[in-house]
C-alpha cells in the first residue's frame, strides 16, 4: 500500500476531482440538448375553433395569432378554442388603421408607429389590442415598428420612441410585454431605440428572414447585437433584394436560402434561448399545409 504525504495527497485528490468534472463535462455535452418548441403564425378571422383545432392536426403546440375582431365575444371564444385544442398563444400580432405596404420605398411613409399621419390612431389600436389580448389570456403583444430611422436627429425617431413607450407601459399595465419584429431597420438601430425607450417590458421576435428580405442584416451575426432581447423567433427563409424598390424574395425555411437556421439554431441555443420558433408560410393556400410540414420536418432535425 503506497504512503503518501501532505502535498501528494492533495495532488491526487485534486486530479481525482478535475477527473469528474471532466466526465461531468462529456457527460453534458453528450446529452441531447432540449429541442425548441415548434409554432404557426395564423390569422383569425371569424373561426378561431376551425383555426385551432387545424394547428393541432399539424402537432403545433403554439401560435403567433392575428386578428382584428376586438368584439365583446370574441375574446372568451377564442380562450376556448385555445384550450380546447390544447394550443398555446404565445403572442398577439395587431396593426392598423390604415395601410401599411411592405417595399422599401413607400414602406418607410406607411408602416406601423414612424410616419406621423396615423401614430395616434395606431398606438390607440395596440393598446385595445393589448386589452383584448388581456381578455384571452394572451402574454405578449407583437407589432412591427416601422422603418425606424438610423439616425437619431431625424424628426420621426424621438416619436417614434415615445409611441413605443406609451405601448409598453400599458402593456406592462396588463402584465404583459410588447415585441418588435425585426427587418425595417438595422439591428444596432433597434438597440439604440429599446435603450431609449427604457421600458423593462421590450422584446424581440426575431424574423431572421427579414433582415435578410430588408437587406439590413445577417441574422447569426444580429444576435450579437440583440441576442439578450429574442423571446421569438419567426422561421422563413429568404433573399437579399437587388431591386433597390423592392423587398428579397421569401421561400420556405426548408427551401435553399440566405438564412442559415443550422447557425442561427445553434446560435440561440448558445444564449440558452428558451422561446418558441414559429413557422410563418409564405406560399398560395393550396401548397400551405406542405409548406408548414416541410418546414416543421426540417426545423425538427
Amino acid at each position: 500500500m503506497q504512503s503518501y504525504g501532505r502535498r501528494g495527497f492533495l495532488r491526487v485528490t485534486a486530479a481525482v476531482a478535475t477527473a469528474a468534472l471532466t466526465r461531468q463535462a462529456f457527460a453534458a455535452a453528450d446529452m441531447p440538448s432540449k429541442p425548441f418548441r415548434l409554432g404557426l403564425l395564423v390569422s383569425v378571422k371569424d373561426n378561431p375553433e376551425e383555426v385551432m383545432e387545424h394547428v393541432h392536426s399539424l402537432g403545433l403546440p403554439t401560435v403567433h395569432l392575428a386578428m382584428r375582431d376586438f368584439s365583446d365575444d370574441m375574446a372568451p371564444r377564442l380562450r376556448t378554442a385555445l384550450d380546447r385544442y390544447e394550443v398555446e398563444a404565445t403572442v398577439f400580432i395587431s396593426s392598423g388603421p390604415g395601410s401599411d405596404k411592405y417595399d422599401l420605398v413607400d414602406g418607410p411613409i406607411t408602416n406601423s408607429l414612424v410616419p406621423s399621419p396615423l401614430r395616434r390612431e395606431r398606438i390607440d389600436h395596440l393598446k385595445k389590442a393589448s386589452d383584448f389580448a388581456k381578455l384571452a389570456g394572451i402574454p405578449a403583444l407583437f407589432n412591427q415598428w416601422g422603418f425606424i430611422p438610423e439616425v437619431p436627429s431625424d424628426p420621426l425617431y424621438e416619436p417614434t420612441v415615445e409611441a413605443v413607450r406609451e405601448i409598453a407601459s400599458h402593456c406592462r399595465g396588463n402584465g404583459q410585454t410588447f415585441f418588435n419584429e425585426t427587418g425595417q431597420e438595422t439591428p444596432i438601430t433597434l438597440l439604440r431605440t429599446l435603450q431609449d425607450v427604457g421600458a423593462d417590458n421590450l422584446a424581440i421576435c426575431l424574423d431572421a428572414a427579414n433582415l435578410v428580405l430588408y437587406g439590413k442584416g445577417n441574422p447569426v451575426d444580429a444576435l450579437d447585437v440583440l441576442g439578450k432581447y429574442v423571446r421569438a423567433v419567426h422561421a422563413k427563409g429568404g433573399f437579399y433584394p437587388t431591386d433597390p424598390r423592392d423587398l428579397g424574395k421569401q421561400v420556405p425555411a426548408h427551401e435553399p436560402n440566405k438564412v442559415d437556421w443550422p447557425l442561427l439554431i445553434q446560435r440561440l441555443k448558445e444564449l440558452k434561448y428558451d422561446g418558441t420558433i414559429t413557422i410563418e408560410p409564405v406560399v398560395p393556400a393550396a401548397a400551405r399545409d406542405q409548406n408548414i410540414r416541410d418546414d416543421k420536418a426540417y426545423l425538427e432535425k
